[in-house]
């Protein structure tokens, strides 16, 4: 593959509102080439997900294959997002597939299928890492196939959105989360906290947005009303966070990171105050003897801990033009 090719990408989501925003940004990024998109339960059923994945891909005339995968957490049972999302995970306002249908694959054979088809394969994910845990529990080999791996999920410095510990993604599946965080992939972990404080769309931001007067503008701010409500309710801070859409841009310009560091890291699922949580051993502590059970086999992450807000908004405008 030469300089100038698109690098590859599969994408895996569990497609609601701020995930139909990225995935806008990478069917119309020149960067990369999407090969897949496999949809996992997260935010909604993997049904109603795989719709909006649909649904989202019509609208940008995309032919990618969408692939439904698993329904459920690995152990556990799903507990959606649709207070924040809507029921539908896009708002509720109709939006719906007219022509396209998922592919019979499913989502976990379709993963292992694409990996090992295209060496140096690049993957997002934006929801549960259950998807991505059962292929390499099936297929560990893939693991040397995937030279990137961006993860949204986690909040490693600070409080979580689902419970003071622990960000929804890697809560409603800590156990994928743990086997996807010690496979060995080359993660880079992009934390809720990122889509927080500056990095908000605010009401200028939406503004310029649905000035392009595009279908897509219009839909990327449509379908994300109910998401935009519940963030204040959350949090209190007005604007629409669009952490899935951060993760993306990240994917496609590295160069967006202003501050990343590789730490050990392990997921917790024992407890269930504390389940989900992304433990991050910052300060190197893990090879003193008191730590050594717990920590002995861990692997590492990229962890990005600053963002360039204004090329995370110039693109994300430019992507909706």
């Amino acid at each position: 593959m030469s300089s100038l090719s698109p690098r590859v990408l599969l994408i895996d989501t569990d497609t609601a509102s701020d995930d139909a925003v990225a995935l806008i940004m990478a069917l119309r990024s020149p960067q990369v080439k999407v090969l897949a998109i496999t949809v996992v339960a997260g935010n909604v059923p993997v049904e109603q997900a795989t719709r909006n994945a649909l649904y989202t891909v019509e609208l940008c005339g995309s032919d990618v294959p969408v692939y439904a995968g698993a329904s459920q957490p690995l152990t556990r049972p799903l507990e959606a997002a649709t207070w924040f999302h809507g029921q539908d995970g896009l708002g509720d306002h109709g939006f719906a597939p007219t022509g396209r249908t998922a592919e019979a694959l499913h989502a976990v054979d379709a993963i292992i299928a694409t990996a090992r088809a295209n060496p140096g394969l690049e993957i997002v994910t934006l929801g549960p890492l259950t998807n991505l845990a059962l292929a390499i529990e099936q297929d560990p080999g893939i693991v040397a196939d995937i030279s990137r791996c961006v993860v949204m999920g986690g909040a490693p410095c600070c409080e979580g959105n689902v419970t003071p510990a622990a960000e929804f993604n890697i809560w409603v599946d800590p156990e994928a989360a743990q086997t996807v965080m010690q496979s060995g992939l080359p993660i880079e972990l992009v934390g809720w906290q990122l889509s927080r404080y500056d990095a908000v769309v605010q009401e200028q931001d939406i503004a310029k947005i649905l000035a392009h007067n595009t279908p897509l503008a219009d839909f990327a701010i449509r379908c994300n009303s109910r998401a935009r409500e519940a963030y204040f309710e959350q949090t209190g801070e007005v604007g629409l966070s669009l952490p899935d859409p951060i993760a993306m841009a990240l994917l496609l310009d590295p160069s967006l990171a202003l501050e990343a560091s590789e730490h050990r890291i392990l997921i917790e699922t024992q407890s269930e105050l504390t389940r989900g949580m992304t433990v991050v051993d910052k300060l190197d502590v893990t090879g003193d003897e008191r730590n050594a059970a717990n920590w002995q086999h861990t692997k590492q992450a990229r962890i990005i801990w600053e963002l360039d807000v204004s090329g995370w908004k110039n693109l994300l405008f430019k992507s909706l033009q």
